[in-house]
């Protein structure tokens, strides 16, 4: 078959994708190594047999529901090709809501920062590139994600530490402008679970406990420690949890707390300043 009619077929089985025509390109790029406008520059070519038998493959793995970032091994984030793997989230174009910002409350100045839960490295990668003066140390509890944001850093020629563990653990005595996060936040009898993409990637990155705000709560809490006075934590949440964590940001003596809208109009991002210690007990006082 020609290259058109490859599309053709591609597209005809995976109809029950959200994104049938962009999947059925993402993959013939990825089989042929070409890029988008090849496609449609040459729908005449005749791809070997090998890529043949590499494109019925892989649209059969996609129709079975897989993941096209993990058949092709990448993902790009802020426009960052990052390596992917199922040991990790795959990054979404809402959490770019996040870069921009942190960039907008960000002093101009050389800054700390850490994403804790870093997965891919996508948030800390995405910040690094934005801005090179900051130091980003970024933390992961999983060992495999852990060596795939390694791994990215390296490919991406973007210096930020790594440090495997949970939370705030690897992170004693140290202080921060910023910390960000994307940790689990849904419940585990959400059945959004049992269908699209989620149903190939960890629960442990997903799901957490108290209906998916028992992380949200330990970061808003714990992160109290570890900013400096002023500094900013931002936490990406279900569309469903904004006033919930506006409201346990409050109660944990954090101010200017507001909450962002992504792309699609739901609640995504929630963000406050600590005032430091100091000024909080003083506030309750």
């Amino acid at each position: 078959m020609t290259l058109a009619q490859w599309r053709q077929w591609m597209r005809e089985q995976l109809a029950d994708s959200e994104s049938v025509a962009l999947d059925a390109d993402v993959l013939l790029c990825h089989v042929l190594g070409k890029p988008r406008s090849f496609l449609l520059a040459w729908p005449e070519y005749r791809p070997t047999e090998a890529e043949q038998a590499q494109l019925t493959a892989l649209t059969l793995r996609r129709r079975a529901g897989e993941p096209v970032a993990h058949l092709t091994g990448e993902r790009e984030f802020w426009s960052l090709p990052l390596a992917v793997s199922a040991s990790t989230l795959i990054p979404r174009p809402d959490t770019e809501l996040m870069i921009e910002a942190a960039l907008a409350r960000l002093p101009s100045s050389a800054s700390t920062l850490a994403d804790l839960g870093t997965g891919t490295g996508a948030i800390a990668l995405a910040l690094k590139s934005e801005r090179p003066q900051d130091t980003i140390i970024a933390v992961e509890f999983n060992a495999d994600a852990a060596d795939l944001a390694r791994l990215n850093s390296e490919r991406l020629q973007l210096d930020i530490a790594v440090r495997q563990g949970s939370w705030f653990e690897p992170l004693a005595g140290l202080q921060f402008h910023m910390i960000v996060s994307n940790p689990p936040y849904i419940d585990a009898a959400d059945p959004h679970l049992q269908s699209g993409d989620v149903r190939f990637e960890p629960a442990s990155a997903l799901v957490a406990d108290a209906g998916g705000m028992a992380d949200l709560q330990h970061l808003i809490t714990e992160a109290r420690t570890y900013l400096l006075a002023n500094g900013w934590l931002l936490l990406e949440h279900g569309w469903q949890q904004g006033a919930l964590v506006r409201d346990y940001f409050t109660k944990q003596g954090y101010q200017a707390v507001s909450t962002l809208r992504d792309y699609g109009g739901q609640e995504r991002i929630t963000l406050a300043q600590w005032p430091g210690r100091q000024n909080a007990e003083n506030e309750h006082q």
